[in-house]
């Protein structure tokens, strides 16, 4: 009966982006093929791979980031095609789990393959300048989309507006883009602020994460009458999407604001014993 009530009122008014809410024995027939979606994702991936074969442009990106670019913007996609789509519409676990999946899996890689640096001039222009406080800006950047999609009035509005659903996607990926770009690729006099960056991204997702895990009621509407065909309660399936932003999301921040520092405490030692050596 709940899920008689769900589909009518989605039939009602205007179905979410990626669908009716899908059935269990159903859901891998559930692929998102909007001819759109799929446009766009192909012409990001050449506009790339134009961008990294210009004489300009092509030496500055090694073929090994080349390739972690194409294998993030392959995960990219599949979060957006794969019935992953569907699914977040019965499952607020499943959406957290979408989101995830581009912030801390396809970002980082589609990131390694600088494709910020090859917007060109603009952004050197715009971002170069000022690259000590670059990691903080995209930091905070990062949370303002993951709190703001995540508070139950935006999250709701999503499900109604195809338009505030991709403004969602674009932002957090977009966020996560930068951020993951500044953590990896600044200069060296830039650590300090990329550590803090990776800190602040690390305690803001397990803030959020846990807040949502331990909350006593389920705040998220559309997720009210969908759950109970995959065995969950809205309040277990909120519980379970909060545990997914917070420990992953948490640890993988934390581990590589780690590795930062690290690489920053070595190179401190090294430098002076090399520049000692050269002298002699």
């Amino acid at each position: 009966m709940a899920t008689e009530g769900i589909l009518g009122a989605y039939s009602a008014a205007s179905a979410p982006y990626c669908g009716l809410p899908p059935t269990p024995d159903g859901l891998w027939s559930r692929w998102n093929l909007d001819p759109a979606l799929i446009a766009f994702l192909i012409i990001c991936a050449v506009a790339y791979a134009l961008a990294v074969g210009s004489d300009r442009a092509g030496p500055s990106v090694p073929r090994w980031r080349q390739a972690l670019f194409y294998l993030g913007w392959t995960i990219t996609a599949a979060a957006l095609i794969s019935p992953l789509c569907p699914l977040s519409v019965s499952l607020f676990s499943a959406r957290v789990s979408q989101h995830m999946v581009l912030a801390l899996i396809a970002a980082p890689l589609v990131a390694a393959g600088r494709p910020l640096a090859l917007i060109g001039l603009l952004w050197r222009r715009s971002f170069q300048p000022n690259s000590a406080a670059a990691p903080l800006c995209a930091a905070g950047l990062f949370a303002i989309s993951i709190w703001f999609w995540h508070s139950p009035a935006p999250y709701a509005e999503t499900f109604r507006s195809t338009f505030a659903y991709w403004t969602m996607h674009l932002t957090i990926f977009g966020a996560a883009v930068w951020l993951w770009s500044s953590l990896l690729d600044s200069p060296p006099e830039s650590a300090v602020s990329v550590v803090f960056a990776g800190i602040v991204s690390s305690i803001q997702m397990g803030f959020l994460g846990a807040l949502i895990t331990f909350a006593s009621r389920p705040f998220y509407a559309p997720h009210l009458l969908t759950t109970a065909a995959w065995g969950l309660t809205p309040l277990q399936d909120q519980q379970l999407g909060g545990a997914i932003m917070w420990v992953p999301g948490c640890i993988v921040f934390l581990v590589i604001s780690t590795l930062i520092l690290w690489n920053d405490i070595v190179r401190v030692a090294i430098e002076p014993q090399a520049a000692r050596a050269g002298t002699r």
